[in-house]
């Protein structure tokens, strides 16, 4: 039996069984930010953008993350509820490509996310108008020494206009390196009756 037989003998037939795996295994491997991932979302006028998040929580019914509703990230998703996310572990030579629908989380549940946030994770929240223009530095400096004292020996509060989203994903790309450039590629897709149909790709 081949290397690339082997790989995708050894794939379950359950992507979300893989990710965690994939994950796990990743952490073994000393990698310092395992569960980083690129987001991509676009707007309704088809311009992407992509940065660099962390993974929040994930299990059957998809993968969170959690950010200003306000940002260039939220505005997308308003605007156009599907996203991209992509995890590179360079220590494995493997890479996960995952896409779907965008669903904002219940205000419960963001809540308590929000509590267990260091507390400075939560002034920032308050302080910082993500993704707009600010004057410099010091304007952000002054505008947490404003919230901090507001909040002086007392609870923060999640703001209103900050919560969590969940990637309810319609496809996953598992990726490995091989040599010569004949990387393995198996990708999971829902067809019509919601099954994964697992498929190979050229690399």
């Amino acid at each position: 039996m081949s290397d690339e037989q082997r790989f995708h003998n050894s794939l379950d037939p359950d992507p979300f069984r893989v990710f965690r795996q994939w994950l796990q295994e990743a952490e073994q491997a000393g990698n310092a930010q395992p569960y980083a991932m690129t987001l991509a979302t676009s707007s309704s006028n088809n311009i992407p953008s992509a940065r660099i998040v962390l993974l929040r929580g994930s299990d059957e019914r998809g993968f969170v993350f959690f950010t200003s509703y306000d940002s260039l990230k939220g505005q997308h998703l308003e605007e156009n509820p599907c996203a991209a996310l992509l995890f590179y572990w360079p220590e494995l030579s493997r890479q996960i490509r995952i896409e779907g629908a965008v669903a904002q989380l219940d205000g419960d549940t963001s809540d308590r996310y929000f509590a267990g946030r260091p507390r400075g994770h939560q002034l920032e929240a308050h302080a910082s108008p993500q993704s707009r223009v600010i004057s410099g530095r010091a304007e952000l400096v002054e505008r947490f020494a404003a919230v901090a004292q507001r909040f002086a020996r007392k609870d923060v509060p999640r703001p209103r206009n900050w919560g969590g989203y969940r990637v309810v994903p319609e496809s996953f790309e598992f990726w490995r390196e091989g040599d010569n450039r004949l990387h393995d590629r198996r990708r999971y897709r829902r067809d019509k009756e919601n099954r994964w149909v697992m498929e190979t790709l050229a690399p």
